[in-house]
């Protein structure tokens, strides 16, 4: 008992999970900035600190859909002993969750960029922006988990990044793998976005019943 203790406590440190919850943390940085960018009610002007917040939240952005990732650190845990009663009560709704929530992130994230176009007439546009945003995303996450750069190194490393990147999507191998991503994420979002786009209706219903009511 006391070794499954034990087992369950390490789960929630660094040496299991402090690297999911530093992704989620970095995950829900382009969240907040959504919200600052995309769904203030008063006007704001696109002056230099927003254009300066568009950049950080595009940088930002890869760490939301880089949580799916983090799925191959299973492969870790079962190899270093852990009993099947901490990864099922511990380990696995820990991950599960921390994944759920860093993707949802992303989807909020789109959502409110959809609603800015949409709110400044270029609904039209919402479903490319949509798409580069995932193609984008693929490449963050490609290079975040095979190349294992930050992305802090944009601005601490701009040449190696471009350099990395360009060479990436003009090699076979790793262009194949960040279209597997592409497609996955963009599969991933739009089931996502139904889901969450069906609960805020929900919400509205349950909320529009109670004013009636009232």
């Amino acid at each position: 008992m006391r070794e499954l203790l034990i087992q369950i406590v390490s789960v929630f440190s660094d040496r299991y999970s402090g690297w999911i919850l530093w992704n989620l943390f970095l995950a829900f940085i382009p969240l907040a900035l959504s919200f600052w960018l995309f769904r203030q009610r008063s006007a704001k002007s696109r002056n230099s600190l927003w254009w300066l917040a568009l950049v950080v939240y595009v940088a930002f952005l890869p760490n939301a859909p880089y949580v799916l990732t983090d799925i191959i650190h299973f492969i870790r845990a079962t190899r270093d002993g852990l009993s099947m009663v901490a990864l099922i009560v511990a380990y696995i709704p820990l991950h599960v969750l921390s994944i759920l929530a860093g993707f949802e992130a992303y989807v909020v994230s789109l959502l409110n960029q959809g609603q800015y176009l949409r709110n400044h007439g270029a609904k039209r546009y919402i479903v490319w922006a949509e798409l580069m945003t995932h193609a984008l995303a693929a490449v963050g996450v490609f290079i975040g988990r095979f190349r294992r750069f930050n992305s802090w190194d944009i601005i601490s490393d701009p040449d190696g990044v471009l350099l990395q990147t360009l060479d990436d999507l003009t090699s076979k191998w790793p262009l194949a793998v960040i279209l597997v991503m592409f497609l996955i994420i963009t599969a991933l979002y739009w089931v996502f976005k139904q889901i969450t786009l069906g609960l805020v209706l929900r919400v509205r219903y349950a909320r529009l019943g109670k004013e009636i009511e009232l």
